[in-house]
């Protein structure tokens, strides 16, 4: 049983973090000592930790190095969770392309690597960092503004990011996007998402801003985002927690749009007092 546990933010999350005061203080309740602390704090003794939680960690995309030796520091004295190679995995979003090849249905994603000539797909479309967190970096762009686009993505690649291109597709603009909870490998939860993105310009605040209201996930989502789980579990091993962002297609079926497993937020506040009840059991668990 977990008896201390690092609760790992970044100096300008702190108060931001809307699962945070719900989760605390039932880990607190439940008889887990929980510390809240920077993850590039040099006094944080991390070896006094039983298990350390990466949570939001939102800033971590503008140092990667950096961050990147802390994952490889923390993981020797302390149990990381999720655990390193799953997070490294995971921080670059072409890990898309390895779901699209274990049949999970994904949103259709172009790549482009730094020296690669931009090109579009017909319609709206978005443009993403391939590194990156709370949709920093992201924009969205019409079909007559493709010079516009090649800018972005050029600045990106010129500072040695890949890119990724995804059609906007018309359903996110009447419902959204849903996030699926798992905690540790099985379904918990989901919400109903919407985040404006930026049309032509970019976002460079932490996150962007959402509005956000609990849902209730139908049978055919919960089986598509498992399956995205499901290939994490089998390659990596279970992950603590996870969340499948989906959207809907124009033949109105689900795809991930996203899979977080390094510091998204667990939508605590749209769900019941069940779901953060398994998540501290999670957390707690051995």
């Amino acid at each position: 049983m977990t008896t201390r546990l690092a609760w790992v933010s970044a100096r300008d999350a702190r108060g931001r973090d809307a699962d945070e005061p719900l989760a605390v203080p039932a880990l607190q309740r439940a008889g887990i000592a929980v510390d809240v602390v920077v993850w590039d704090d040099p006094a944080v003794r991390w070896a006094d930790y039983d298990r350390t939680v990466v949570r939001s960690t939102w800033d971590y995309a503008q140092r990667l190095g950096q961050f990147l030796t802390w994952l490889e520091t923390v993981e020797q004295v302390t149990d990381l969770r999720n655990p390193s190679p799953m997070l490294r995995w995971n921080l670059d979003k072409r890990y898309l392309a390895d779901l699209d090849r274990a049949g999970v249905p994904v949103t259709e994603t172009t790549f482009m690597e730094p020296g690669d000539r931009p090109h579009f797909p017909v319609g709206d479309f978005v443009v993403k960092p391939a590194v990156g967190a709370g949709s920093r970096g992201v924009a969205s762009y019409g079909p007559t503004q493709h010079d516009m686009a090649r800018v972005h993505v050029r600045r990106l690649q010129k500072a040695g990011v890949s890119v990724l291109v995804q059609p906007l597709l018309s359903s996110v603009a009447i419902d959204g996007e849903w996030p699926l909870v798992f905690f540790a490998g099985r379904y918990s939860h989901a919400a109903n998402k919407r985040v404006v993105l930026p049309r032509a310009g970019t976002i460079d605040d932490l996150f962007a801003d959402e509005t956000n209201a609990p849902h209730v996930a139908d049978a055919e989502q919960i089986v598509v985002a498992q399956k995205a789980v499901d290939v994490v579990a089998a390659r990596f091993g279970v992950p603590l927690y996870a969340r499948v962002d989906l959207v809907r297609d124009d033949q109105g079926l689900p795809r991930v749009l996203e899979l977080e497993l390094v510091e998204p937020s667990l939508f605590l506040p749209q769900a019941s007092a069940d779901a953060l009840g398994h998540f501290v059991a999670a957390l707690g668990a051995g």
